[in-house]
């Protein structure tokens, strides 16, 4: 500065000084000051109150959009935020893992110690870095999302912490607004003040959608994506999975590196990217090192990735959705009866409809642990049994409509199958068999399909029905012809493949041979007392108020049909000695909480007493032993007390085999879905022994697995008040000693107090005549000379084996030797009322002979030689005659009263030769005389069966006796009759004492 400046400077500064030292001056900065602050006082009171209506007014604001926000109480609170679907879980027995049911969204709870720290970090660095610093809700934040929405800014940050996420995503809606947002605020304040930051951070953690598994399916809950994305748990992830995981809630479809169908996906970049931004995040806030940055950055994710993995409802299709099913159905009554309804409220349909429905929403939400009885690897192997068993047989075609056009079409119908194993003192299902092909036919026709069980019914509805009701026991007798039973219309049943008629059958050997026509007539001695209860006693819910009347309810044929899960475990009742155990497969069900919310309790019923189980059981042991079962000892790998039943349904539609043993009930079911014939050779096997083979792999399967189980050292044991009695085995009595002397004595077992204390007398000693294959019983005036000597049967004294429906009362003795000389006293010939007319014979090499003759009361003929007898031959004998050289002979016909008819025409025999002509022309006119013979022969045949159809005519069918020459020797005639005479009753001798041999032999 130089001096003139200077000069300035000081000129001024005096001048200036002067003026504030100027009184005047003074004067009016004082007022000029108490106006200046006067006026700033008025600003700061202005502004202040304008700051305060201001406030005034966004307070109101606040208060109006929460205005019908309740205050939530800290339970209220809870329950809302901890409110989030959980999927339910499924177990084998045993506590294996069998996987998740089937929902919208799979989740899976996890507490907050059983995540991996990364994780925890990841997502508080990428979602809430103030997260444990704030006391639910950051201004700052909440004023940057304000402008940026005000201001419609490109990037919008957003103003959520997690605790405010937690409302958004449990307690609020996703709307955008200002209400919602006031109310987020609030309800965040309030959570902060009531809980823990860990509560809230693990309710976060579970509550997040993060995309698909690896199945496809939508998960929610950090668990369920490191076991759907990774495979591995929560608490294994490493730093980059759990960048991964953290952040797949801002995109999750976005990101989630799987499609709906489980596959991957094939550009993973977006959730890579997003992986790397928050690792950044981690490294800028601390919570990894540069190290670990730059080692998470460069790996590669994809490779952790795992491959398409099935549901369980794929890999266990029928298992799974029977599983729910069972489930939904339990917790229906469950629910039901907690809302004050009894089980019996839910045979209303529209009330049971509700509750299954609320019981499906609730399996599939709230978490359960269902705990089952299916052992997995038992069940596993008999999958693979069924999928690789070569002898099914032919597949046939069915017309059905096509539900796209609507049009008729043809499709091919395999041979379809179905089984279970069930223990038999638990009533656990251990495995079972729902058919061959899910994808082809969902039905399962284990526990699901209903068809007629066939001859399987008859130990169920007849005879162990009939021995507890003191009717049957296994020596019980019932014919075995044919016969008709008015039940509305006619029924004739007929026995397996049309024939096996035997005249009478025991008990124990129609169930053994499976004969129909015994069982029908059993179970019409106890049809009204109403035998099908004990079938509703032993499970079977099908039974319609017509089966109790069906008379052929004994062969299977139900009205509805039943399952093969309720015929087997109906067998079980047998081996548990009387008493019925449910079969079940749903163990418990647990709640995430631990609860048990079902447990299941065995209630048995008592449906037969030991001694009539036992008996059954005896019975079916010879089916398997020596029966129509037998096939099936030689495929199996193990030996066992085994007692079972085959049985077919009409018309061949469906295959049987059901077994029990001490420890289990195994059963067996093959047919077509559209019912259609099985019969037929396939693989070289029959129907039957088709499923008998089936039966028999899938039991191998399971005593692979379990020996112990499907094999037990024990046997069935025999109770108290069981007795071993001899019975006369044509009515069951106690033997007479003529039927000791028939030889038809038999042995078996009879609970005591029902074993047979009356003498059977069916039988008296008696004679009888014979006339071409059939028996008669002789008359007094019936010549001696025709008689022989039997045991009389009197069909009278049958009443108690069905004959009021046998349709032939004669056919209860069949031919058989094992009859011997039987004949029934209602098999009678009767006089016509004159003697005989005269016969015609022939001669042929000295040899004379006739035919029967036309009239049916002859029984025998004479013949004379020059007019004195030489020989008495019955009508049933062979009708030829030997003469002797040199003598007049003639044959005359005697009826069962003793008349006796003209002499025929007489014969001149001589020791004279014949030239080779003449003996041609005698041979010629012998063969004219047996054709004639022949033709006689059919007439006397057809005259007896007229006489035998005549209504005061009753007539038993008997056994026949071999044609036999009593006269074949070739002796001269010495012209001593009584020798002949004698001859003759010792050749009668011999053959009666040859068919007692083959009778014996027989027995």
């Amino acid at each position: 500065m130089n001096n003139n400046q200077k000069d300035r400077f000081q000129t001024a500064w005096k001048q200036l000084t002067r003026f504030f030292q100027n009184e005047k001056t003074q004067k009016n900065a004082r007022v000029t000051y108490q106006v200046i602050w006067n006026l700033t006082l008025i600003l700061i009171i202005v502004g202040v109150l304008g700051f305060s209506f201001a406030g005034g007014v966004g307070a109101g604001y606040f208060a109006a959009l929460v205005n019908d926000e309740p205050v939530r109480s800290k339970e209220d609170l809870k329950k809302d935020i901890y409110n989030y679907e959980e999927t339910s879980e499924v177990y084998f027995a045993d506590n294996v893992y069998l996987g998740k049911l089937k929902s919208d969204l799979e989740r899976e709870e996890v507490s907050i110690d059983e995540v991996s720290d990364h994780l925890k970090n990841a997502v508080i660095a990428t979602e809430d870095e103030y997260f444990y610093e704030h006391d639910g809700v950051v201004p700052k934040a909440i004023l940057r999302a304000i402008y940026q929405e005000f201001s419609n800014a490109s990037v919008q940050s957003g103003g959520s912490t997690l605790t405010q996420q937690l409302i958004k995503n449990q307690v609020l809606t996703n709307e955008v607004s200002f209400d919602r947002k006031a109310k987020e605020i609030l309800l965040a304040l309030r959570v902060e003040k009531f809980f823990e930051k860990e509560e809230i951070l693990e309710t976060y953690l579970n509550v997040s959608t993060l995309g698909r598994n690896s199945s496809g399916r939508n998960i929610a809950g950090v668990q369920s994506a490191a076991e759907g994305i990774f495979g591995v748990e929560a608490k294994d992830l490493t730093l980059p999975q759990s960048a991964f995981i953290a952040g797949l809630p801002q995109s999750p479809f976005g990101y989630t590196p799987y499609t709906q169908q489980g596959k991957l996906k094939d550009n993973q970049e977006p959730g890579i990217n997003r992986m790397k931004t928050v690792l950044k995040r981690m490294y800028s806030n601390g919570y990894i090192t540069k190290e670990q940055y730059d080692k998470a950055i460069a790996y590669d994710i994809t490779k952790d990735f795992i491959g398409k993995k099935p549901l369980p409802s794929e890999k266990y299709p029928w298992l799974t959705y029977e599983i729910e099913k069972r489930s939904i159905e339990i917790l229906s009554i469950s629910l039901a009866k907690e809302d004050g309804y009894e089980e019996k409220d839910l045979e209303n349909d529209d009330l049971k409809e509700q509750y299954l429905a609320l019981a499906d929403r609730k399996l599939r939400q709230n978490g359960y642990k269902i705990y089952t009885t299916i052992d997995k690897k038992i069940y596993d192997k008999m999958q693979e049994v069924t999928k690789n068993y070569p002898n099914f047989g032919y597949d046939k075609t069915e017309q059905v409509v096509d539900p796209n056009t609507k049009e008729m079409k043809t499709v091919s119908e395999p041979v379809e199958a179905g089984a279970i194993l069930i223990e038999n003192k638990t009533g656990k299902i251990i495995s079972f068999v729902g058919g061959r092909d899910f994808k082809r036919e969902q039905t399962n026709h284990a526990t699901a399909s209903l068809r007629s069980n066939g001859s399987t019914m008859k130990p169920l509805l007849v005879y162990g029905p009939g021995i507890e009701l003191g009717k049957i026991s296994p020596g019980s007798v019932s014919a075995n012809v044919p016969i008709s039973i008015p039940a509305g219309k006619m029924w004739r049943p007929g026995n397996y493949g049309g024939g096996s008629y035997t005249g009478v059958s025991t008990a124990r050997e129609a169930l053994k041979n499976s004969y129909n026509i015994p069982a029908a007539l059993f179970y019409m001695k106890i049809i009204n007392q109403r035998p099908a209860s004990y079938l509703e006693k032993m499970g079977f819910t099908t039974v319609t108020k017509e089966d109790y009347s069906n008379p052929s309810m004994s062969l299977g044929a139900m009205s509805k049909g039943v399952t093969v899960e309720e015929n087997v475990n109906a067998f079980g009742t047998f081996a548990n000695s009387g008493e019925f155990t449910d079969a079940y497969m749903i163990d418990k069900i647990v709640s995430k909480d631990d609860e048990v919310i079902y447990e299941h309790k065995a209630k048995p019923v008592k449906v037969f007493s030991p001694q009539t189980a036992y008996l059954t059981l005896d019975m079916m042991r010879d089916v398997v032993n020596s029966g129509t079962a037998a096939s099936v000892r030689n495929r199996l790998a193990f030996s066992s007390d085994w007692a079972g039943k085959t049985g077919t349904s009409q018309n061949y539609w469906d295959a049987w085999f059901v077994a029990t043993n001490p420890n289990v009930s195994f059963g067996t079911w093959m047919g077509y879905d559209t019912p259609k014939s099985l019969k037929g050779t396939y693989n070289g096997l029959e129907y039957n022994k088709r499923n008998m083979y089936y039966w028999a792999d899938l039991m191998n399967a399971a005593y692979k697995v379990d020996p112990k189980l499907v094999d037990p050292d024990k046997r069935f044991e025999m109770p108290g008040g069981i007795v071993s009695r001899s019975f006369c085995g044509v009515s069951g009595l106690l033997p007479s000693s003529s039927c000791q002397k028939a030889g038809l004595v038999k042995s078996d077992l009879f609970i005591a107090k029902y074993a047979p204390s009356r003498t059977d007398n069916s039988f008296i000693d008696g004679q009888y005549v014979s006339v071409g294959s059939k028996r008669y019983a002789a008359l007094p005036q019936t010549p001696s000379e025709f008689k022989s000597g039997g045991f009389m049967l009197n069909p009278e004294s049958f009443g108690d084996i069905g004959l009021k429906y046998v349709d032939d009362p004669g056919a209860l003795i069949p031919g058989g030797e094992k009859f011997g000389n039987v004949v029934g006293t209602k098999a009678k010939l009767y006089d016509n009322g004159k003697a005989p007319d005269a016969l015609s014979i022939a001669v042929s090499n000295n040899k004379i002979s006739w035919g029967l003759h036309p009239e049916g009361d002859v029984v025998g003929y004479r013949v004379y030689k020059n007019g004195g007898k030489v020989a008495s031959i019955n009508a049933g004998d062979n009708l030829v005659f030997t003469a002797g050289s040199g003598g007049s002979y003639y044959v005359t016909a005697v009826d069962i009263v003793g008349k006796e008819s003209a002499p025929s025409q007489r014969i001149e025999t001589g020791a004279k030769k014949t030239s080779a002509k003449a003996e041609a022309k005698d041979k010629d006119k012998d063969n004219k005389s047996k054709d004639s013979t022949k033709n006689k022969d059919n007439i006397a045949n057809e005259k007896i069966d007229t006489e035998e159809k005549k209504p005061d005519s009753k007539e038993e069918n008997v056994t026949s006796e071999k044609d036999k020459d009593t006269n074949n020797t070739d002796k001269e005639d010495t012209g001593k009759d009584t020798n002949i005479d004698k001859e003759t009753d010792q050749n009668t001798d011999q053959n009666k004492d040859t068919d007692k041999a083959e009778e014996e032999e027989e027995e």
